[in-house]
């Protein structure tokens, strides 16, 4: 029983779900599947199990109309579990954290220099809010896995992607384009045949910060990076700025790479690398007072600072521990992240390598082209390649688990119902 009614069975489903496509309805449940990536978890559709007239077009690069983003803003309420006022999203898919309430749609890609689109959406846990601003790194690495189990790629990949086969193992490199930020990503990661069958090969050695066990590894190459939502890497045209708060002045450097961040030192707003995320999470003041700080950055760089998800505020410390050059401690939705966004981790191995810039100043510099960045669950290295002044593009490694492929009941959404 699910919600008072009985299960619907996968025939069904697709019958229900085929009805559905020819007509201005959407079914009781939609396909689905849900994944870990990194040290985040989402829920993943394939667009073509879900009508045009419901998603638009993600595609394209005009904003999606209001009335198509408010749709989509019930659905993903529903599907999540949102808006849930006790901070659990016990009816549906989400766990309670931004880094449990997110959710992609997957798209072949009309655009001349990707094989795959892909669109990513944060949902509010308290609000139910939907949030399309930016770009999900961790869950970006389960991208071309579901594409490939999917279906959405066989093995003449139609543009720049590379498929090489040795017996029933393939390495596979997938051109990806993110519609958040208009940014192309690479994908390499490995596949296996199964039964006639190319599927994603998950057992590996590889192992992350944050996540128990070992899986393949997956690497991810975000190509040209800068400016993903200003066009520049220093929106400001400074490395470092002072932040106004209040008759607090902070200083800080607003880089949009990946994602747009503001990193600041976190000893000028009292706090220490020794403290834990849920420390943090309980100081209600000094919340408020980064939010503040998050906020005024934002406006700085151009961007809206209604928007909750970009960019987020990072806090720096000097390293903590042998091998690291630099520690930091995330915010993402007003939440003291427990590892790091890799999108955040992207922008800070990058920044470390910007003269002027705050994390430049408090790196340690013991890596060449890499940079090993410290954070709550552990160590994360991003790879940067900057030539000239040119950010060419930053590189780091993943892994990711199929938990469940099924259909997720969206019976609410079609009764009209949003909340519980």
């Amino acid at each position: 029983m699910l919600w008072g009614r009985p299960a619907i069975p996968g025939r069904i489903c697709k019958n229900i779900l085929k009805k559905a496509m020819a007509t201005t309805s959407l079914p009781r449940a939609v396909k689905a599947s849900f994944w870990r990536g990194g040290t985040s978890k989402g829920v993943f559709l394939n667009s073509g199990d879900l009508p045009q007239w419901f998603t638009g077009d993600l595609s394209a690069r005009e904003p999606l109309e209001e009335a198509t983003i408010k749709r989509m803003e019930d659905f993903f309420a529903v599907v999540m579990g949102s808006p849930d006022p006790y901070g659990r999203q016990l009816n549906g898919m989400g766990g309670g954290i931004s880094s449990l309430s997110k959710a992609m749609i997957i798209h072949p890609s009309p655009q001349p220099d990707a094989d795959i689109d892909y669109t990513f959406f944060q949902i509010g846990v308290k609000d139910g809010k939907l949030d399309m601003a930016g770009n999900c790194g961790n869950l970006t690495s389960v991208v071309g896995p579901f594409a490939l189990n999917s279906g959405l790629i066989q093995t003449d990949i139609k543009r720049y992607g590379h498929w090489v086969e040795d017996g029933d193992n393939a390495t596979i490199t997938l051109r990806m384009r993110n519609t958040n930020t208009a940014k192309i990503i690479e994908s390499t990661f490995q596949a296996t045949r199964y039964e006639g069958k190319w599927e994603y090969q998950e057992l590996g050695s590889c192992s992350i910060d944050g996540v128990p066990g070992t899986a393949s590894t997956i690497t991810l190459s975000f190509l040209n990076p800068q400016g993903a939502k200003t066009g520049k890497a220093l929106p400001t045209g400074n490395p470092t700025d002072s932040v106004q708060i209040g008759h607090q002045t902070v200083l800080a450097s607003l880089i949009d790479v990946s994602n747009p961040g503001v990193f600041i030192d976190g000893r000028d707003v009292g706090w220490n690398a020794d403290a834990t995320p849920d420390q943090l999470n309980s100081n209600q003041e000094l919340l408020e007072k980064l939010e503040a700080i998050r906020k005024r950055g934002t406006e700085m760089m151009g961007l809206d600072p209604n928007i909750s998800s970009i960019p987020k505020i990072v806090l720096l410390f000097p390293a903590k521990g042998e091998g690291l050059d630099i520690s930091c401690q995330a915010l993402s939705m007003e939440q003291a992240h427990k590892a790091v966004p890799v999108t955040l981790a992207l922008n800070l191995g990058v920044a470390c390598k910007m003269e002027g810039t705050l994390p430049h100043a408090m790196s340690k510099h013991l890596h060449h082209s890499n940079t090993i960045i410290g954070h709550p669950s552990g160590t994360l290295e991003v790879g940067a390649a900057i030539r000239n002044g040119a950010i060419i593009g930053a590189k780091l490694i993943r892994t990711a688990r199929c938990h469940m492929d099924g259909y997720v009941n969206i019976l609410r959404f079609g009764q009209g119902v949003r909340g519980f």
